[in-house]
C-alpha cells in the first residue's frame, strides 16, 4: 500500500495527496512540488498514512523536498512580485479597455510563470493583454477567468 501525506496550498482550502518519498513530513511543514503549474511551496496537513492504491486517484506525485531558508524567501519575494505584477496588469487592462477585474495574481515558486486570475461577466478576448504582460516579465503568462465563487474563496469570503 502507498504511502500519502496530504498538503494544501495558500490559494485555496482543498488538501492534494502527494508521495513524501524518503521524507519524513510533520504537520505544518513547507514543502515543494511539482504540479501542473509549476513548482509551488505547499504546507503539510495531515501525517504520513498508508491507503489502497484503489482510493488514489490519477498518479501520486512526489514532494521534490522539503522547503529551506531560500524557498521560504523565495515565496515572500514571490508576494510583493506579485503585488507590483498586479499594479501593471490593471494599468495594461486599462490601456487595452478589457472589461475584466482583476481578482488576484501568483507566481510560482521558481517564477517561470505567473498566473492572473480575474472575473469578467462576458467572455473577453484578452490575447493582447497577454501579448503586453509577456513583454513587461519575460516569463510564462497565463490569465483565468475565475467565477465569482472562486474569487470569494481566494479572497478570503
Amino acid at each position: 500500500m502507498p504511502i500519502i501525506i496530504g498538503v494544501q496550498f495558500h490559494h485555496t482550502g482543498k488538501i492534494f495527496d502527494f508521495d513524501p518519498t524518503t521524507y519524513l513530513f510533520n504537520p505544518g511543514d513547507a514543502v515543494v512540488v511539482e504540479t501542473a503549474r509549476g513548482v509551488e511551496l505547499a504546507i503539510v496537513r495531515t501525517e504520513a498514512h498508508w491507503v489502497p492504491p484503489e482510493d488514489i486517484e490519477g498518479e501520486l506525485q512526489p514532494i521534490l523536498r522539503p522547503a529551506g531558508e531560500k524557498d521560504l524567501r523565495d515565496y515572500e519575494e514571490n508576494f510583493e512580485l506579485a503585488r507590483e505584477a498586479g499594479s501593471v496588469c490593471n494599468e495594461k487592462i486599462a490601456q487595452c479597455g478589457l472589461d475584466m477585474k482583476l481578482v488576484n495574481v501568483e507566481y510560482t515558486l521558481d517564477r517561470s510563470r505567473i498566473i492572473f486570475n480575474f472575473t469578467a461577466e462576458n467572455r473577453v478576448d484578452f490575447r493582447g493583454l497577454v501579448k503586453e504582460l509577456a513583454g513587461v516579465f519575460h516569463t510564462r503568462i497565463e490569465l483565468r477567468q475565475i467565477g465569482v465563487r472562486d474569487e470569494a474563496k481566494i479572497l478570503g469570503g
